[in-house]
């Protein structure tokens, strides 16, 4: 494993503790010797895993749109910017840098990334492990619901259980890199 695709919220949330977390992993991860691959952004949780890794002197490649670029929120320390036409691009961008992911506390878009990662894993679209940083237990709700659809037939328990669940950056790290391959199970 060379690189960890993130996927973040671009606000800060309602806690101190999200953005100092990210920044955490940020620098567990360039320790580690493992490059960043995020959404491109200086703001929020986002940004902070950026800042972490990059005063730690990892390397950090960012996946922006253009029109995300011309709104002025493009980090500018980076290593390498990746501007690109749509969000979907970015997507793939990412996907294709990354040889796992792991999605920090954030919204809408950062559940639909990190889904479609873990759903491509199911049905043998990439090998890649998947992981929720579970910072102040932010998904532990969603787990809960995750064990539901499996409950009601809908996902398949040894899906849930390649999911990796963890609320420590070292920790965190340390399962990605021993994770065995995800099965296709479709």
């Amino acid at each position: 494993m060379n690189a960890v695709a993130i996927f973040a919220g671009a606000n800060s949330g309602a806690h101190p503790i999200y953005v100092e977390s990210a920044r955490e992993l940020g620098r567990a991860l360039a320790v580690a010797n493992l490059r960043v691959v995020y959404g491109g952004a200086h703001v929020g949780v986002m940004g902070a895993v950026a800042d972490g890794a990059l005063d730690a002197g990892g390397e950090v490649v960012g996946v922006m749109p253009q029109f995300l670029v011309d709104r002025e929120i493009a980090h500018l320390r980076l290593t390498e910017l990746v501007v690109v036409k749509t969000m979907h691009e970015r997507k793939a961008q990412m996907m294709n840098r990354g040889d796992a992911f792991i999605a920090l506390p954030g919204g809408s878009g950062t559940l639909e990334e990190i889904f479609e990662a873990w759903t491509w894993s199911h049905v043998g679209l990439h090998p890649k492990a998947c992981a929720l940083f579970n910072v102040n237990e932010f998904y532990t709700p969603l787990v809960a619901f995750l064990r539901h659809t499996v409950a009601e037939g809908f996902v398949r328990q040894a899906n849930l259980d390649d999911l990796i669940v963890e609320d420590d950056s070292e920790r965190l790290i340390a399962r990605l890199q021993n994770a065995p391959v995800p099965a296709n199970r479709w």
